[in-house]
């Protein structure tokens, strides 16, 4: 069985060698069932240089840390400047 990939944005990296990346997930309403959006602030280990604003996919890997279980596979499109 594959690893999940999921594509999310960098929000930190302000750690040595792990990033935030913050992906949104589309879930429906249990009763309602609209579609509501909905995010998440996963930690991945980065030995890429991504930096804050860049768009990457993370893949589920064996733990690095006590949070840290996703590790950042491919940086899709790099920060956007000011």
């Amino acid at each position: 069985m594959s690893a999940r990939r999921i594509k999310g944005k960098v929000v930190s990296d302000k750690m040595q060698k792990t990033v935030v990346v913050k992906v949104d997930i589309l879930k429906r309403h249990t009763i309602y069932g609209k579609p509501m959006k909905m995010n998440k602030r996963l930690k991945a280990r980065d030995d890429l240089g991504a930096k804050v604003g860049s768009e990457v996919i993370v893949e589920e890997c064996a733990p690095f840390s006590k949070e840290v279980t996703w590790k950042v596979v491919e940086i899709v499109k790099g920060p956007e400047e000011k």
